[in-house]
This record gives structure tokens, sequence and C-alpha cells, in this order.
């Protein structure tokens, strides 16, 4: 193409990195926060300028392109744990050769006029509702793929889940259960559910869950928190969740820890923080 407009190579880049740290985050059951994926999203945006410049070459491209997702990810995930940094950009990388696959294949094959490709970079002229249709189905794809990935997932070892909310942490005894199928339709979260008892010690201040009129405990909660439906065999009701800041859960039998991108429910009758064996894949 004769023309590159850079505030929309920046832009289109944001939104893309977006979607694919988000895709990552998501097909990993890995927390993610919106602002950490925001500020890495518009880092990762700077790499794209590469297309403006004379063909680096193979090796140089790569390097850098290394580099890149190395930087993209440490941002947005904040993980020190080396391992599970490395599965992140594996699987970021998973996704962008995804992406870069599909745009590459267009380009070569119809040639458009409002694609440019570069450097590993592409430009991309066309509207917003073709880019956001486009970015829904590639997002519903991975969505599947994960749920496929779920299915028959099972463990009988002993956790322990770290919930952490302000300066307040708690540890609660968690425990696999393939029937806690409980979903945020909302966000699309998993929801662990523990203990009122547990969860109030997150809480300066006395808090019942069980309180006929939540309007007053919507006041104390964190943001996000809100009601969802929920059945079991035996029962069906609502169930309060909310978003703490943090929730990690760890294996005691090798010490290994995971931080998961999860829902808290609060449940009178439970003991154990029940959890989907889903949030320990990757």
């Amino acid at each position: 193409m004769d023309y590159i407009y850079i505030d929309v190579l920046i832009i289109l880049n944001i939104y893309v990195n977006y979607f694919l740290i988000k895709a990552t985050a998501r097909i990993t059951h890995t927390g993610l926060k919106t602002y950490r994926c925001v500020i890495s999203s518009m880092v990762g945006s700077l790499f794209s300028l590469m297309i403006l410049l004379p063909d680096v070459g193979f090796v140089v491209n790569l390097v850098i392109k290394m580099f890149a997702a190395v930087l993209i990810v440490s941002i947005a995930f904040g993980i020190k744990d080396k391992r599970q940094l490395l599965k992140l950009i594996l699987f970021f990388y998973g996704m962008n050769f995804v992406f870069a696959g599909i745009m590459l294949a267009m380009y070569v094959i119809f040639k458009p006029s409002f694609m440019g490709y570069n450097n590993s970079s592409i430009y991309i002229d066309f509207s917003l509702l073709t880019l956001v249709i486009c970015t829904i189905i590639a997002y519903a794809t991975i969505c599947l793929i994960r749920l496929i990935l779920d299915k028959g997932k099972n463990d009988n070892g002993k956790y322990t889940v770290i919930i952490k909310l302000a300066d307040k942490v708690i540890s609660i005894d968690g425990l696999l259960d393939t029937g806690n199928s409980l979903i945020d339709s909302f966000s699309g979260k998993p929801v662990i559910i523990c203990s009122e008892k547990d969860i109030c010690r997150l809480f300066s201040e006395d808090i019942s869950f069980n309180a006929i009129d939540y309007s007053q405990i919507c006041k104390k909660m964190p943001k996000g928190f809100r009601l969802i439906p929920f059945s079991t065999i035996s029962e069906s009701g609502i169930i309060p969740v909310f978003r703490p800041d943090e929730v990690i859960i760890r294996e005691e039998k090798t010490k290994k820890i995971r931080k998961v991108d999860a829902l808290i429910g609060v449940n009178a009758k439970q003991t154990d923080a029940i959890f989907n064996p889903k949030l320990l894949t990757i």
C-alpha cells in the first residue's frame, strides 16, 4: 500500500495486543488486571513501528520480537516465577502465530490494498466494525478451545487457596470439584466458592452475606460485587460474588503456586474453598 497512518497503526496494535493478552490469560486461566493489560498493550504497540523500517532481516527481527514478547507478558502478568512466565510467553506466541498466520494468508492470497506487511508487522486499514466482528469470532474460538481442553480434568491433590483483598490476605483449604461449574455470565470467569466465615476475615467490619437486603452490603463490598444465580442437585438460589485483588492456588505436595483469574463466591454452608480443576489447566 502507498501510505500508512501512524495513529491508525498504533491504535490498531493496541487493540490487537489487548485481545492477544486477554486470550492468553483466558486460555491459561491466569489472573490479569485490566490496567496491566492496557499498559502492556500500549507498550507492545510501539514495536509495530518496525513496519516503517527497511527490512532488518530474519535474525534481528526474531530477536526484537522475542524481546517484545517477554516485555509484554512480564508487564501484563507481573509474574516472577520463571517457569510460569515462560509458559505464558509460549502461549502468547501461540496466539500471535494464529493471528499473524491468518493475516499473512490474507495478504499473500488476496494482496488487499488495505493491508501492509513488513518486518513481521501488519497494517490494516479497514472499518472498526469489521475488526470488532473478527475479534469476537477469534475470541469465541479460543474460548471453545479452552472448554474442550478443560473437559475431563481431575485431581485429588491437596491445595490451599490464598485470597488477597487490599491489605488483607487469607488462606483456605482448597478442594477440587468438577461439579463446581459456576461461572459468572457477565465476565465469563469461574467462581471459587468459599465459606462466609473465612471471607469475613477479609473485611474490617462485620458483614452478613445472608442479609435479605443486599443493598447495604454492596456499600461495604469491593468493586465488582454482585449476585449471580446458582443451582445444585439439592437447591438453587443466588450467591454473592466479588473480585479480589489476587487469587493464588498452591499445591501443598509440590508447593507449586498458580495465580488464577477467578471470582470468589460466598456460601455459609461451605467449609473449604471449592474450585473447578480447570483453573489449574494450562
